[in-house]
């Protein structure tokens, strides 16, 4: 084989796929140490300052995975950046703490969430996953609120349940 095959040559290490990796460590670094403020109120068992710790070790690993990958040059190729779908996403979020925040609720805040990111990776069945949206976002409200019991925000829909 000559020295200038491609399969030889070697990958470069992904600068871009190590500050990813920083980034999703501090972000793990800084759940962690703001689930040291939650009061716990467990008499035994876990408390609410558990979840995010869980959080915290799923992101800690996606971190080590991502560095591992970045200094081998394993990272696939990123596509050209098309600022639409993040635009999207961040209409989702603000429109999910807006409605949270005027008293819209849990069902309608992640309904509203979960139909722009539908719409950020190219689905343009905006009805058909409202109606998703609204079953999906039902179901999980129930489940945290009367298999959990553990609250989450009340608005108008989830009164009538």
């Amino acid at each position: 084989m000559s020295s200038g095959d491609p399969a030889q040559s070697p990958r470069r290490v992904d600068r871009a796929g190590i500050v990813i990796a920083a980034l999703l460590a501090v972000l793990a670094a800084v759940l962690v140490w703001d689930s040291r403020g939650l009061q716990s109120t467990a008499m035994y068992g876990m408390g609410p300052e558990a979840m995010p710790v869980v959080i915290a070790c799923g992101l800690a690993l996606l971190a080590i995975g991502n560095f591992i990958d970045a200094l081998r040059g394993n990272l696939p190729p990123r596509e050209s950046a098309d600022p639409v779908p993040v635009a999207l996403i961040l209409v989702g979020l603000a429109l999910l703490i807006a409605i949270i925040g005027f008293g819209g609720g849990f069902i309608l805040a992640t309904s509203a969430l979960f139909v722009t990111t539908s719409a950020a990776f190219g689905r343009r069945a905006v009805l058909v996953d409202s109606i998703i949206a609204l079953v999906m976002s039902t179901l999980i409200y129930l489940a945290f609120d009367r298999l959990l019991t553990l609250s989450l925000p009340a608005g108008p829909l989830e009164r009538l349940l």
